[in-house]
């Protein structure tokens, strides 16, 4: 099936909407690559990435993989004294077919990050699109 990539910079807590919801409902999409980089090379940055299935009203400060409406989380962290960076990112394989949201904090100095995610377009019978929009109603 098709990907659909997407990116951006993102300001310390904010929060991001990728539309993808249709009239229909008969396209998902599922996460196959989500990484992040630096918008300001060699210093100290502590950022947390988030996508959610559900509208957030600020950016998230915290990543809780027992919430349901987590998509993806990503850490990245850099120290500018010694050149060190570290990533990890974590992201589930399930179909959606609504918006999603990313949301961003940084724990220091407010730095900006950028965001890479590739999405896999699904094409969704009639039952996958119900169930698809049923949980994402539910959990919202």
């Amino acid at each position: 099936m098709p990907i659909k990539t997407f990116r951006g910079l993102m300001l310390h807590d904010a929060v991001d909407t990728i539309v993808l919801h249709t009239n229909t409902g008969s396209t998902g999409y599922r996460i196959v690559k989500f990484e992040l980089f630096p918008g300001l090379p060699n210093v100290n940055q502590d950022s947390l990435v988030n996508i959610f299935k559900v509208p957030q009203g600020a950016a998230s400060t915290t990543s809780d993989f027992s919430d349901q409406t987590l998509l993806a989380s990503g850490l990245y962290m850099a120290r500018e004294s010694n050149f060190d960076q570290f990533q990890h990112v974590v992201f589930d394989t399930e179909i959606f077919n609504q918006d999603i949201y990313i949301t961003h904090t940084e724990g220091g100095a407010s730095r900006t990050i950028n965001y890479y995610i590739e999405l896999e377009q699904v094409k969704l019978d009639l039952n996958e699109n119900t169930v698809a929009t049923l949980k994402d109603i539910r959990n919202a």
